[in-house]
């Protein structure tokens, strides 16, 4: 599958190893992750010559291209959010992970749609499986 991974950026790194092993972990398994490079500890640095429109346009025609899309919605992101949004309005299957100690918006929580999934995982190994069961359901 392709998927689309999205993260935090702006708000936060501090769960990228997280990011990083969520997404060396999809590959793994055989899947091409299109914002591989979200998981990199020097993605700010690679990004920032980018335009906000460059931005925009790239990462919208990867999520239309995209067979689902897996976010961890740890740190709260005003991006991650819009993506979700946006795959959700073009039926995408999309999976929220969060750490289990930290609150996540109740816009996400209290969303049922179809495909729509929130998880939360204790350890990075709990992410792993969490992620494999929603795959496996596409």
């Amino acid at each position: 599958m392709d998927l689309y991974f999205s993260c935090s950026l702006t708000g936060g790194r501090q769960d990228q190893p997280t990011y990083a092993a969520m997404v060396t972990h999809l590959q793994g398994l055989g899947h091409r992750v299109l914002t591989e490079h979200l998981a990199s500890p020097t993605v700010m640095a690679a990004d920032s010559a980018l335009a906000p429109e460059a931005v925009y346009q790239r990462d919208t025609a990867w999520l239309r291209a995209c067979d689902a899309v897996i976010a961890e919605v740890s740190t709260p992101s005003h991006g991650v959010g819009y993506e979700v949004a946006y795959a959700l309005e073009r039926g995408k299957p999309v999976l929220c992970l969060a750490r289990a100690e930290v609150r996540v918006s109740k816009m996400l929580t209290g969303l049922r749609a179809p495909g729509f999934e929130v998880g939360t995982y204790g350890t990075p190994a709990e992410a792993l499986a969490c992620m494999e069961a929603f795959l496996a359901r596409y």
